[in-house]
């Protein structure tokens, strides 16, 4: 009886035996499992040892829960800015000093790529060479009166889009390019800002001379409406015009209530003179 039952209970210390093993696995799986947390305005990329980049996702923020084999790299996805200082060169070969920043963010869906491709260290490797190449480029196209004065914007806009054609396939969006400082020679900037006064007082100079020109046209207009005036009243003064105003004006005195003495035609051309009253 006792020979019977023998291979049961050896079937079953087997299964207890690979049971236990199989808990002893999962046991060791789970306590080696490691944990990632992945900060706000952060985003991942999983990397295995067996497998590679995971291209087909980008993890977002929160705690990330991996087997120890697998590495999370943790990438900021926020809008970035950093400054660039260069010494750069004008159209007739003057040093120019520069302080150009630049605003960037990855491409969140396609940070996988974007780590394939250039890794954490992508702005040195991408970012850096473009944008000075830009700079260079075309401050060249621009003499330095230009770059001081009236072509700044134009000189920012022609950078930026050079940069952001540069990067568009390179998974990183270019928000903005920025032309925070240009510094010349002290001599040559001296120069320009003289050259600047002197043209300033010449267009003032110019609005002046134009100025006094209109008010002399003014003048001579005004003089001679008044002297066309003074024609056209002395022409219409006809001796017969001043004896009927006379006669009227003779008229209005003797009807008003002030008192007057009248001499009758004893005033020039036979008109009375009036005497006394107001």
């Amino acid at each position: 009886m006792a020979t019977n039952n023998y291979p049961n209970l050896t079937r079953a210390a087997a299964r207890m035996g690979m049971a236990v093993l199989i808990f002893i696995i999962v046991a060791v799986l789970a306590g080696g499992c490691m944990t990632t947390s992945i900060k706000s305005g952060q985003a991942g990329v999983k990397y295995s040892i067996f497998g590679g980049t995971d291209l087909s996702r980008t993890y977002g923020e929160g705690l990330q829960i991996h087997a120890p084999w697998v590495d999370v790299i943790r990438y900021d996805v926020r809008v970035e800015e950093k400054l660039e200082t260069m010494e750069v060169l004008s159209s007739n070969g003057l040093s120019i000093g520069t302080d150009v920043s630049i605003r960037w963010r990855p491409e969140l869906s396609n940070l996988p790529q974007l780590h394939t491709t250039y890794g954490t260290d992508y702005y040195r490797k991408l970012i850096q060479p473009e944008l000075r190449s830009a700079v260079r480029e075309v401050v060249g196209q621009y003499t330095p009166e230009e770059l001081y004065s009236s072509k700044r914007t134009e000189l920012q806009s022609q950078i930026f889009d050079r940069v952001k054609d540069r990067v568009a396939s390179q998974f990183i969006t270019i928000d903005a390019v920025l032309i925070r400082d240009v510094r010349l020679p002290d001599q040559i900037k001296t120069a320009i800002e003289n050259k600047l006064k002197e043209e300033q007082e010449a267009e003032r100079y110019e609005f002046t001379i134009q100025k006094e020109s209109l008010e002399a046209q003014r003048k001579r207009i005004e003089a001679e409406g008044e002297a066309e005036y003074q024609r056209i009243i002395t022409q219409s003064l006809s001796p017969q015009f001043l004896r009927f105003k006379g006669i009227e004006a003779t008229k209005d005195l003797a009807n008003s209530p002030n008192a007057k003495t009248v001499i009758i035609g004893s005033g020039k051309d036979g008109l009375p003179i009036i005497l006394g009253g107001q």
